[in-house]
């Protein structure tokens, strides 16, 4: 399985996912701000693993600071948690992972300093186990609604490369092959980035997955031809009302899927659920460079020299084109994902099952 960040030494390595399918690189920071530049320009990405990647750079961070007591320590840490979050707006991860990190600086603020450094790092790295393990679950529940045979297709990456392993969209692809299914997968090239296309595309061959690569505008096509049995995708942000949102392209995705009676999914880590936003109208929507338009790569140009472009990178998807989002919880349907932030919610009497 590909790791796309660990702890190593006093250091937080990252797979510059930029590089591939060509170059496998690893890149060691060795401070927060090369951490938070790796987010910034893609190096790493997926809403998992840029929140794993802000909790240790918070943790590399603590480590350089200097300080007499925990209320100086926590003074001087803030413009780190400040700097994290300026990264990436769209997906929720980050502030989740900013927030679980000051709540335990708060509840530690008796530890020494050098006890607080040592308390950051341990929490940075629960958040990547966690993740794997979140991941994991998300696979078994999902595995349930493919069957064998089954035609599946995704779009962007949510495999292990935009987590801390084992990833979200295809982690029921995983379980279901392992179950002896025999499925193969359709990948968007999903411009203009190409995550699809140079990421998917690689995870997938890794893991001896049938997949076949296709254009963005050609998924329409094969959905009306009865050619796709089911649609998995992930999210960077689930509104308490069950609209998400992910890589643009995903919304005209499940209103298709929805036109050609194709149930669509979306897996999402509780910790993508953001319960304090009603609705996809009020999640954040991250607008990139235009250059990642006008460019492939960001160096070979396809368009006229001095056009203007817009790009827009994530659009949301209202509730009502998504079947069910698969959590680590199980399967619900995405009017009933408000009920999961109630603390004695029976899931049982409200999972999906196939």
């Amino acid at each position: 399985m590909v790791k796309s960040i660990e702890w190593v030494d006093g250091k937080v390595i990252m797979l510059d996912q930029s590089k591939l399918p060509f170059e496998v690189t690893y890149i060691t920071c060795t401070d927060y701000l090369m951490v938070a530049e790796g987010i910034r320009k893609l190096r790493i990405r997926g809403a998992p693993a840029i929140g794993i990647a802000a909790a240790m750079g918070i943790a590399l961070a603590a480590q350089d600071i200097h300080a007499r007591n925990s209320a100086q320590f926590m003074k001087a840490i803030e413009p780190v948690f400040h700097e994290m979050l300026s990264t990436r707006p769209t997906a929720v991860n980050i502030s989740w992972a900013v927030e679980r990190l000051k709540k335990v600086i708060k509840s530690k603020r008796d530890e020494s300093v050098s006890g607080l450094k040592q308390i950051l790092i341990r929490e940075a790295q629960s958040i990547l186990d966690e993740d794997i393990a979140v991941n994991k679950a998300i696979g078994r529940w999902g595995a349930e609604f493919i069957k064998d045979g089954d035609t599946i297709l995704t779009h962007c990456n949510a495999g292990s490369l935009a987590t801390g392993g084992y990833g979200t969209a295809t982690a029921p692809m995983l379980v279901a092959r392992d179950q002896g299914k025999k499925i193969q997968v359709i990948a968007d090239e999903t411009r203009p980035v190409l995550q699809g296309a140079r990421l998917t595309a690689w995870e997938l061959m890794q893991e001896n997955i049938p997949v076949t690569l296709i254009t963005d505008s050609t998924a329409g096509s094969l959905l009306r031809r009865g050619e796709i049995d089911l649609v998995i995708v992930g999210t960077d942000r689930t509104a308490r009302n069950g609209d998400v949102a992910n890589k643009i392209g995903t919304y005209p995705l499940s209103v298709l899927s929805r036109e050609n009676k194709v149930p669509f999914y979306v897996a999402a880590p509780f910790s993508s659920i953001d319960f304090s936003t009603a609705s996809g109208d009020r999640i954040p929507i991250e607008e990139r460079s235009p250059e990642e338009v006008t460019h492939i790569l960001g160096i070979y140009p396809i368009a006229p020299k001095g056009v203007k472009a817009r790009n827009i990178a994530f659009d949301v998807t209202p509730h009502k084109y998504v079947t069910a989002i698969i959590t680590e919880k199980g399967a619900f349907k995405p009017t009933d994902i408000r009920k999961l932030s109630r603390q004695n919610v029976d899931l049982d009497s409200i999972r999906l099952k196939r």
